[in-house]
């Protein structure tokens, strides 16, 4: 699996094959196959030896769940951080593998402190797991953005936007932008502390 990591990591998912890999081991192709059979197989491996990287050493976690959960979810931002493809893969249909399953008994253990049923802590977990997913889309969204490509496609695209926003349509979004328009620095730190207090008051004991 190492080595198929670190080809998706320099080369990204397209790079990916069971030829390519077994090239980069110096083995024959068929040697693979007789152990993977698919690329899908390859991948959904992939999947699970890089959740392992989000799994937290055993006496991590500290005991407020809050601080738990905050912990893991910074985790799993520096996981993806590593891995910009792994993001891609979790858009798909994942099975969860030894690795997946331990992380998520992790996320479970964090909200045992809330002394919720199965069913509310299965909900709660859901929707921090919707908004860390969606928080590294959108960071490595704004990354590519970002990078040369997207500094000159952005530039192209800017008269045009300027114009929709010069047209009086928007007149709550406009000025808005006009100031800046970026989340800012911590603006993702901040809606994980409104999400976690919500959760709080709902829940907290």
């Amino acid at each position: 699996m190492a080595a198929a990591i670190a080809l998706a990591d320099a080369e990204g998912l397209a790079a990916v094959s069971i030829r390519r890999v077994a090239a980069e081991l110096g083995a024959r192709t068929m040697s693979l196959y007789t152990h993977i059979a698919r690329k899908e197989d390859l991948l959904q491996l992939m999947v699970d030896e890089v959740a392992a990287e989000a799994v937290l050493p055993p006496g991590a976690l500290p005991a407020g769940w809050r601080a738990a959960i905050t912990m893991i979810v910074e985790q799993e931002r520096a996981v993806a951080g590593r891995h910009p493809w792994l993001i891609e893969l979790l858009r798909g249909e994942i099975r969860f593998g030894p690795n997946g399953l331990r992380h998520a008994e992790q996320t479970m253990v964090a909200l045992s402190g809330l002394g919720l049923g199965p069913a509310e802590t299965f909900r709660v977990a859901a929707a921090i797991d919707v908004y860390s997913a969606g928080r590294v889309i959108r960071e490595e969204a704004d990354s590519r953005r970002d990078g040369a490509t997207g500094g000159r496609r952005q530039a192209m695209l800017e008269p045009y936007f300027q114009r929709l926003l010069n047209s009086g349509e928007f007149p709550h979004l406009a000025p808005l932008l006009a100031a800046g328009g970026a989340a800012g620095e911590g603006a993702y730190d901040q809606g994980l502390v409104w999400l976690l207090d919500g959760i709080e008051a709902q829940y907290g004991r």
